[in-house]
């Protein structure tokens, strides 16, 4: 019987070929394609294609203008240095990979005052899913994301935020009592990791993770998940490729 992990292995692969051959071909050809036209070149049924078209422009490696495609932009900055990348581009592809080794909504948050906002951000492709929106900015104290940030600010910073924030209540589960704020705090300083029940949108956990570079926090990444699937079992798995994660964009 034929082995499905070795057949799985074995599409991945064809994928992989078929998506560098079209950049290739597309690169080497001074005009515009269209899809026809990269088809019957390189012999990929267009059901696939449209597929993996789709997901080269989405990424920037290809323009598309009507029906034909061009080089993009995303191919410049695979030659670009290393100091030309942003946070954001940095944390992209991991923040991608940990969404579909999870398939829930996953995002690079940082923080802006008193506020985080989410640079990366991909959602879950399950039906019952929460969205995070790119670019908004956010109530630290509510958010996973927030509160791994919050415990790693320094004790006169955070002294600071407690004399200056207002802490809004978003549910009923909301912390915005100083000294249990201070308390759950404490407790992602012991652990490493920040969990909300609930505290900024109702029947959603979160789980974050504080990413530091150079020493200082930059940001943190986080895990959104609808409570219906949340258990120990899933917790321990967001926890440790969170911690996979992070030591990644530390070590980068």
């Amino acid at each position: 019987m034929a082995d499905s992990g070795n057949g799985a292995q074995n599409s991945q692969v064809k994928s992989a070929t078929r998506t560098l051959n079209i950049i290739e071909y597309v690169v080497a050809h001074n005009r515009p394609l269209v899809a026809q036209e990269i088809a019957t070149a390189l012999g990929i049924p267009v059901s696939s294609l449209s597929y993996l078209l789709s997901t080269l422009v989405e990424r920037e490696y290809l323009t598309r203008d009507g029906r034909r495609y061009s080089a993009g932009p995303g191919l410049a900055r695979l030659q670009a240095p290393s100091e030309s990348f942003t946070l954001a581009d940095r944390t992209a592809p991991l923040v991608r990979t940990l969404r579909v080794q999870l398939n829930e909504t996953t995002s690079f948050f940082v923080r802006e005052e008193w506020e985080v906002e989410a640079i990366v951000t991909e959602s879950s492709e399950q039906a019952l899913r929460y969205s995070v929106e790119q670019g908004r900015r956010l109530p630290i104290h509510a958010l996973a994301s927030g509160k791994a940030l919050l415990a790693a600010m320094p004790d006169q910073e955070l002294d600071r935020y407690f004399a200056e924030a207002k802490r809004e209540k978003f549910t009923e589960s909301t912390i915005t009592d100083e000294k249990r704020l201070r308390a759950d705090l404490a407790e992602v300083r012991r652990t490493g990791f920040a969990e909300t029940d609930q505290e900024f949108s109702r029947g959603i956990v979160g789980i974050g993770r504080v990413v530091t570079m150079g020493g200082k926090p930059v940001g943190a990444l986080s895990v959104a998940i609808p409570k219906v699937r949340f258990d120990e079992d899933v917790k321990s798995r967001v926890c440790d490729l969170l911690e996979r994660t992070a030591s990644l964009l530390e070590d980068s």
